[in-house]
């Protein structure tokens, strides 16, 4: 950020000024401004890549799992998480947005690098006092010799007795503060890494713990799959949702225009609104009726999710529909000039998006989470990261694609640089199709997940304290029902009772 700031303030690192009328003449961008901003650039990602995955880990760890009090409040937190991330994201996205554009690009810059070093100051005066779990070793490494230890046993018969695989005691998990897990009968393949052979190399032998560790991280594989549609469909979505706006009508009264990526900020403000009623009325209302203290459970909020996603595509398909309708209409088909159409009808599809983050997008990095081993939390937690990588990887590769096959024999594209032309509307409904069809995977991959077992009897607890409440609320009810009741029947009644 400090080289972003020193990119678009300092007259030697920002590109020479333009007045040409043709651009081609402007004197071109030297190769040192160039640098700096690019090495400013890709050592934001780095860092993003360093932080996003081990902030909210680090957040999370801060709850104790065996205390039932401080795991109801776990069960929140990524709730919370991502209501401060979407409300610095309309910070930026209006704020400073704003500075920018009418202040100047030195500050709008200024400030967040400014906020950063202040975040780190707090940041590290609070590290005395958080729970910090030590590095017990690299993840991928632990999990490369599962699965070597498995190939190198592959002949090799898994004992139907699982404590004749290899393990240590439990007081070696005590001294080190980590868990021993106990064998299952998922990916039991992979049991053969626990065989005792004579050998005692690590790459050669692991422990029954080590093993689970590994089939906990390979089980949500599918279901980070399932992740990639959604990560690849919303970002691409918006962004053609915003060339959309540039075609209608964004006047607000007789003077003020409203600027198509303002929209955004409506997807934003949805999202905070529903994390704040999904936290405090939609779970209490689940609560009652699945005695469970999540309310859903993690897959199936994921999963609305993603019926949320279809029925965005969906919708914008018709409203696209519309659109090229009402261009036709006025004879527009052939230019770009504005439709006599509000760009509020956009709204509604922009505000779904919000919804739909709420549901699936914290779902998404709960669940990496919460289903990770205790010693990779950090590496559960990059599995939602990676879902946003792809996606945008994937964003790119489905457009170029879609648009590069519907031109071929001359045809106009499904998407063109005049939208009037184009076909935004089957291509928002081929999003539709391909969310349905990842929906029904999920479905399936859902049905086969086994969710790992809890550490602690935490949630055990909750689930008792929960189903008591439950039934001394229904005892409540049916006497004061009763109560009622009798106040209508005549004297006699209460006598012979």
């Amino acid at each position: 950020m400090s080289l972003l700031t020193l990119a678009v303030s300092m007259p030697s690192l920002k590109p020479p000024p333009c007045l040409e009328t043709n651009k081609e003449n402007c004197k071109q961008t030297s190769r040192l401004q160039l640098a700096i901003f690019f090495t400013a650039l890709y050592t934001l990602a780095l860092g993003t890549g360093g932080t996003k995955p081990n902030i909210s880990t680090i957040g999370a760890d801060q709850f104790d799992d065996f205390h039932p009090g401080e795991k109801a409040q776990k069960l929140s937190f990524f709730n919370w998480w991502m209501f401060s991330i979407f409300f610095g994201t309309l910070f930026a996205t209006t704020t400073l947005v704003y500075i920018q554009e009418n202040v100047g690009w030195s500050l709008g810059y200024g400030i967040p690098t400014v906020g950063l070093a202040i975040a780190i100051l707090i940041f590290a005066a609070g590290t005395p006092f958080y729970r910090h779990k030590l590095p017990t070793g690299s993840p991928f490494i632990r999990m490369a010799k599962v699965i070597v230890a498995t190939a190198l046993n592959w002949r090799q018969d898994i004992p139907n007795d699982s404590r004749q695989l290899y393990e240590l005691q439990l007081e070696e998990y005590s001294k080190q503060g980590t868990f021993r897990i106990d064998s299952t009968s998922s990916l039991r393949f992979l049991n053969k890494a626990a065989i005792r052979t004579g050998s005692t190399h690590s790459w050669k032998l692991c422990t029954v713990t080590q093993v689970e560790e590994t089939k906990q991280m390979l089980r949500m594989i599918p279901i980070l799959i399932c992740t990639f549609i959604p990560s690849t469909m919303l970002p691409q979505a918006q962004t053609l949702f915003i060339k959309q706006g540039r075609t209608l009508n964004r006047s607000v009264g007789s003077q003020f225009q409203i600027p198509p990526a303002s929209l955004t900020a409506f997807v934003t403000i949805s999202m905070l609104i529903s994390v704040i009623i999904y936290d405090r009325f939609f779970v209490k209302i689940m609560q009652k009726l699945t005695n469970n203290p999540r309310g859903i459970t993690l897959l199936q909020r994921m999963g609305i999710g993603m019926i949320l996603h279809i029925l965005i595509m969906t919708i914008a398909s018709l409203v696209e529909r519309h659109r090229l309708h009402v261009a036709r209409k006025n004879g527009l088909e052939k230019n770009e000039e504005q439709l006599p159409l509000t760009i509020f009808t956009l709204l509604p599809q922009f505000m779904l998006v919000g919804v739909a983050d709420a549901f699936s997008e914290v779902a998404k990095i709960e669940f990496f989470y919460d289903q990770a081993p205790e010693s990779m939390k950090s590496l559960g937690t990059s599995y939602s990261m990676t879902s946003l990588g792809i996606g945008n990887f994937l964003s790119s590769f489905l457009l170029s694609t879609v648009s590069h096959i519907t031109k071929k024999h001359g045809n106009n594209g499904w998407i063109e640089n005049n939208l009037n032309v184009s076909h935004l509307d089957y291509y928002y409904a081929f999003l539709a199709v391909l969310s349905a069809i990842n929906f029904f995977f999920f479905l399936v991959m859902s049905k086969m997940y086994e969710y790992k077992a809890e550490v602690s009897d935490s949630i055990k607890v909750l689930t008792d304290k929960l189903k008591a409440s439950n039934i001394n609320e229904k005892s409540a009810m049916m006497r004061g029902r009763a109560d009622e009741g009798r106040g209508h029947l005549p004297p006699l009644y209460f006598v012979l009772d």
